[in-house]
């Protein structure tokens, strides 16, 4: 189950492509595309700085930090150790971003379970589903959040969240539950404490050790993160916890948050470039990524132009009962996992008129892409490190597996927006 990120690439190009020739014929408008790029570049810029800060978090210790700490508190108990990457990841998710987890936390729970000898399923497939379900949170937690949160005229970022935290909740606990009946007999034993050295998570948890790129984070894509051969820097470490901290609080404030994650991405490329000049290269930048979610935009654009929000306009109107919640959860989660959640939230945005029916959007462009492989950038970029730490997940696993999952997120997710909206 893998897709290759030279296809990505191919991919996002071929789309810009065609997007470029409806623009050359006059099908899409150059006014819409202007319009378009007005309201996604904060989103892109956003994207590339929290990979960049994400990335550099990583460089100066962040996750070897807290994978040390995850064997502290977790020791040979498997279910603790799972407990553990359940917080891990829902930390993570909600406050650097589902694709910040998807990269960076994949290869740190399947280290950690390998360290103790334990099936790493579990613990990948936590991550996977936890970093799509536990998205909805906060507007910096997904892309697609960001795209909905100024529609729907909400008090800053709290104001978001007092309105998804019901169904985020839902959908945060479902692939939880899931796990602890599926894997029980892989989670109720003891590992060996003695499986590996203590280096051998943290290094393997932060570095592609099959010589494979890795992909960054928030936009999702590719770094090539040097070796861990070298002393842990405490100072450094605590300097790179300020800016984080600091750049959280101000996430929170309602402040447009392309200028703070901006603003943190070159402290950090300051900060960590003088204590490890090797870490400054071009290579920071999610250029592969960058391409196709820029593609995914622009076709998006054009066929919402030309073709699919005219169809839509003839559709009856949803209301916000708890039937229209679900048509409009169920419509964008079958579009994700048909296409991908990005486009999917573009091209249904219409039908969503309140922000109760925005709100079941996001539940299923961002709790519902857990079928296909290819249905959130998250679930891409976390193949590409199984791939790169020697992981297999079977494909009708994951499908079977999320077809259970994602259908009991919308109907629990729409239920929390039916509560509080």
């Amino acid at each position: 189950m893998h897709v290759r990120v030279g296809v990505r690439v191919g991919a996002g190009a071929g789309l810009l492509a065609a997007a470029a020739i409806a623009v050359g014929v006059g099908a899409w408008p150059a006014g819409e595309v202007l319009a378009l790029g007005e309201r996604v570049w904060p989103v892109l810029l956003f994207a590339v700085a929290m990979t960049v800060v994400s990335v550099l978090a990583s460089e100066a210790g962040m996750f070897d930090a807290a994978a040390r700490l995850a064997r502290r508190l977790a020791g040979p108990r498997a279910i603790a150790l799972w407990g553990v990457v359940i917080a891990l990841t829902i930390a993570c998710t909600v406050f650097l971003s589902l694709d910040t987890t998807a990269v960076l936390l994949t290869p740190v729970a399947v280290a950690l379970a390998r360290r103790i000898a334990l099936d790493p399923r579990p613990f990948a497939l936590t991550v996977v589903w936890l970093a799509n379900t536990a998205s909805l949170l906060l507007p910096i937690s997904n892309l697609t959040n960001l795209l909905a949160f100024e529609r729907m005229g909400v008090a800053g970022p709290l104001g978001f969240a007092a309105i998804m935290w019901p169904a985020w909740l839902a959908c945060t606990l479902v692939p939880i539950v899931f796990v602890a009946v599926r894997f029980r007999r892989q989670l109720v034993g003891r590992g060996s404490a003695a499986a590996t050295g203590d280096g051998a998570a943290s290094r393997g948890a932060t570095t592609g050790t099959n010589g494979h790129e890795r992909d960054g984070p928030a936009s999702g894509a590719p770094h090539e993160v040097a070796a861990r051969n070298r002393p842990h820097d405490r100072a450094l470490l605590r300097r790179v916890s300020i800016v984080l901290v600091v750049l959280l609080a101000a996430l929170l404030t309602g402040v447009r948050v392309w200028i703070p994650a901006t603003a943190a991405a070159l402290v950090l490329l300051f900060v960590v470039g003088r204590a490890r000049s090797g870490v400054l290269r071009l290579s920071l930048v999610p250029w592969r990524m960058l391409v196709l979610t820029l593609g995914l935009f622009a076709a998006t654009g054009a066929l919402g132009s030309i073709v699919v929000h005219g169809a839509l306009a003839h559709l009856p109107a949803l209301g916000d009962t708890f039937g229209g919640l679900l048509a409009t959860a169920g419509l964008g989660a079958g579009t994700a996992n048909l296409a991908n959640n990005l486009p999917a939230y573009l091209l249904l945005e219409p039908i969503a008129t309140s922000p109760a029916l925005l709100a079941a959007l996001l539940v299923g462009v961002g709790a519902g892409p857990l079928i296909t492989p290819w249905a959130s950038l998250a679930t891409l970029l976390w193949q590409e490190r199984l791939v790169a730490d020697g992981v297999r997940v079977r494909w009708g696993e994951f499908v079977w597996c999320g077809a259970i999952i994602a259908p009991a997120c919308l109907l629990l997710g729409c239920l929390g927006v039916l509560l509080v909206t």
